[in-house]
């Protein structure tokens, strides 16, 4: 297990990562996250509001967080593949000032992570809340991504530690296949 303790906004929460081979309940899961995997690059979305990050989301009504990941991934990155559950990250708000009874999330909430092999590599359109997609080398990860820390480094290389599969059928019609 790994843990730290970031600054999300005002709020202080802690952050640890379990990997697991099942889902935590499915009531207490507020989103779903994941890395993308091509051709051994490992894709990052360039986000409206948030800068470089890679693709994830809230889980819609009717939803289950496999299909969330798949559909963020679609949307945010135009990639669809294989998944792989790989664990979530406890979020626990036990020391944050602001939580209370009434506050949007669980105090106890877990963000679910999964791998994904592309199998199809869409052209990128934008026309969602991302507005670029880059392809790079894992530990090149902490360059574009300002939030990376500890947590994140412990489910990259419980990802890269399952294998990698790279049978794609699509290509990026926009030129290099590192760029879309």
């Amino acid at each position: 297990m790994t843990s730290t303790q970031v600054t999300w906004g005002d709020a202080i929460v802690q952050l640890t990562w379990e990997k697991q081979s099942q889902l935590p309940p499915r009531d207490l899961i507020t989103s779903t996250h994941g890395y993308c995997f091509y051709q051994g690059k490992l894709m990052l979305v360039n986000l409206r509001d948030r800068g470089w990050d890679f693709p994830g989301g809230h889980i819609e009504l009717n939803e289950t967080p496999e299909m969330c990941f798949q559909r963020e991934a679609m949307e945010e990155g135009y990639v669809e593949g294989d998944c792989r559950l790989l664990g979530s990250i406890v979020v626990d708000h036990h020391n944050n000032p602001h939580w209370s009874e009434e506050s949007l999330y669980p105090k106890v909430e877990y963000q679910v992570f999964y791998r994904m092999d592309i199998k199809k590599l869409h052209s990128f359109r934008a026309e969602y809340e991302s507005f670029e997609r880059i392809f790079i080398e894992p530990s090149d990860i902490p360059t574009y991504y300002s939030n990376y820390n500890i947590v994140y480094q412990a489910i990259l290389e419980d990802s890269l530690n399952i294998g990698r599969v790279s049978n794609v059928t699509g290509i990026n019609e926009l030129g290099s296949p590192y760029r879309g």
